[in-house]
């Protein structure tokens, strides 16, 4: 896993390479392992390197055939399948990315169709003059760019290009709206409005500095051919994606949350490895807290594996939440981003690369909103997030909020049933600017490699063409994986009820509401959209939700607007930003 950079120029002459020495400064945390460049004409391209295969000839750039030049952020899984179909292909290392030279070579723009894994790739083609960039079809890995007269530039996160002088550090209302109301953003739109994504599954052609065509790969079959499938056929699809997941050359592990996916996960690395697998999670303070840590730690005991469990404390929230709001420089308000930094922070320096559960939810799907889409009532039968998390609170101007959820819904629903098109919505959205962008911030964060075989194309097609009732009832979702999991793991207890992986956030929050309510009003961040007695409406309403999101993004915008240090605790960091405001 590494980070990758890049610009054309549009006046054909060279890249600035203070320009390419920022971007790659800016990635060192997720590339400690070393850096590489490449600049040919007008293209530069920079490298930083986690090295998980191929240790030792792995670095990058990878050159191939014609003069290319690539960089990859990711995993291909389908490498030793890649290699064995091109026996007479003059390889130069061992690296699981350099195949995509051959791939460009023999099917040119049609290359990433024959990929299997989670990337985000630049590849400069001089005889062309092309620079190409693509990205895994359900967004695993992040790719950002922009455009503009001086030319194109591209990175693996936003405060690289922002900290590189090619995008300004502002705000667009609607998608700050967005991101208030929903917990995430939607689409190719960043928040900072030049900053755009590449989207999943897209693939861009820039010449001389200018987008000048876009391929979409699908995420998923638009009309599955609906079958049922037995336990064994789950089995097999399943133990498949994990063995391909758990290739590498470092030591690895898995994030085990007591639930149903990293259980399952747990089970399958146990039954591929044969070896004692190593696994990390974490637990709250407090009665209220949502902690399945026990549940977790019987897990790992009922398969022989050797889990560690941290804790998250009061005391831990406010010293590092600004660090948190910082490393999410593509911003989401989901609380499970705290319990992920500190799984990620748990993990550096001892494993490399951890499997994690993302997915499993979207795939066979495990939400209430899916369970809602085929109750048997019409009143029950509700469309999903159509109330934000601040409606009814006076004060607040966040229209647009639904626009581009909206557009995704029409999108996904043609040729989809009710719950199908639901799954589509959230693998589109929810999934990649929201669980992934969270679980890629966290760990990179910390030098640590996030995998998710659940979010996998041989599972998705296997997943959707399985009937609703195989998946869910009225009363319970993801019944195939909880029936698969009973029959192999029953100390996991798939049918008990779960109670999540969030901590305490509400309580903290609400015991120092009375100190926090003025820094937060002061914020130059809330003051743009929420006057002092707003913020006051929405602390005296007590949702745990709405609370995190404001805290949130007032230290969001601290950081990466303001340019204010992450490095003292919540009151020091809010009072730091609200002293202009006095």
């Amino acid at each position: 896993m590494c980070g990758i950079a890049g610009v054309m120029m549009r006046d054909r002459r060279a890249p600035d390479a203070g320009v390419l020495a920022a971007l790659a400064a800016a990635l060192v945390h997720r590339g400690p392992d070393g850096g590489g460049s490449h600049v040919e004409g007008a293209v530069g391209l920079v490298h930083r390197r986690l090295a998980i295969i191929d240790l030792t000839t792995g670095d990058q750039p990878l050159y191939g055939p014609g003069g290319t030049a690539l960089v990859v952020n990711g995993e291909i899984y389908n490498d030793p399948a890649l290699r064995a179909a091109r026996p007479g292909a003059p390889f130069r290392t061992h690296s699981d990315c350099e195949p995509i030279l051959f791939l460009y070579a023999e099917h040119g723009l049609d290359f990433a169709a024959h990929l299997r894994g989670m990337y985000a790739l630049a590849l400069s083609d001089p005889k062309t003059g092309r620079l190409v960039l693509a990205r895994d079809p359900f967004g695993i890995k992040p790719l950002y760019y922009v455009e503009n007269e001086a030319g194109f530039a591209f990175a693996s996160e936003p405060q690289a290009l922002l900290r590189a002088g090619l995008a300004r550090a502002e705000i667009d209302p609607v998608r700050r709206a967005e991101l208030l109301q929903l917990k995430f953003t939607t689409g190719s739109a960043t928040i900072f409005p030049a900053i755009r994504r590449v989207l999943p599954g897209e693939t861009l052609v820039i010449e001389a500095g200018r987008i000048v065509a876009r391929r979409q790969l699908a995420r998923l079959p638009a009309r599955p051919e609906i079958h049922p499938a037995t336990s064994a056929d789950l089995d097999r699809v399943l133990g498949e994606s994990v063995a391909v997941h758990l290739r590498s050359d470092v030591p690895y592990g898995l994030f085990l949350s007591g639930g149903i996916d990293s259980s399952a996960l747990l089970w399958l690395m146990h039954r591929i490895s044969g070896e004692r697998v190593r696994a990390i999670t974490i637990g709250y303070d407090g009665a209220d807290a949502d902690d399945e840590s026990e549940a977790a730690l019987a897990v790992a005991r009922a398969v022989g594996a050797r889990c560690e469990r941290i804790s998250m404390t009061e005391a831990d929230f406010w010293a590092m939440a600004p660090r948190i709001a910082a490393c999410l420089d593509d911003p989401t308000t989901d609380a499970a981003a705290l319990p992920t930094w500190f799984l990620g922070r748990a993990a550096g320096g001892k494993l490399k690369v951890t499997l994690c559960g993302e997915g499993g939810d979207e795939m066979f799907a495990g939400y209430g909103r899916y369970r809602r889409a085929v109750a048997p009532w019409r009143f029950v039968q509700r469309p999903a997030r159509q109330r934000g998390v601040f409606d009814g609170i006076p004060g607040l101007d966040l229209s647009g909020w639904r626009e581009g959820l909206t557009a995704a819904e029409r999108r996904e629903a043609e040729g989809r049933n009710p719950l199908q098109a639901l799954q589509a919505v959230d693998c589109a959205e929810w999934l990649p600017n929201d669980l992934l962008i969270k679980l890629d911030r966290c760990l990179m964060a910390h030098g640590v490699e996030g995998r998710t075989p659940f979010v996998d194309p041989e599972i998705a097609a296997f997943a959707f063409a399985l009937p609703d009732r195989s998946k869910v009832s009225w009363r319970l979702g993801k019944l195939a994986l909880r029936r698969w999991l009973a029959e192999r793991l029953p100390e996991a207890r798939p049918f008990a009820r779960k109670r999540g992986f969030k901590p305490p956030v509400a309580r903290w929050i609400a015991a120092k509401g009375e100190r926090l309510v003025p820094l937060i009003a002061r914020s130059p961040g809330i003051r743009a959209f929420a006057p002092p007695e707003t913020v006051a409406r929405v602390f005296a309403r007590g949702d745990g939700q709405a609370t995190w999101s404001l805290l949130f993004y007032a230290l969001w915008h601290a950081h990466h607007i303001l340019g204010i240090a992450p490095e003292g605790d919540v009151e020091a960091v809010l009072a730091a930003s609200g002293e202009g405001q006095r």
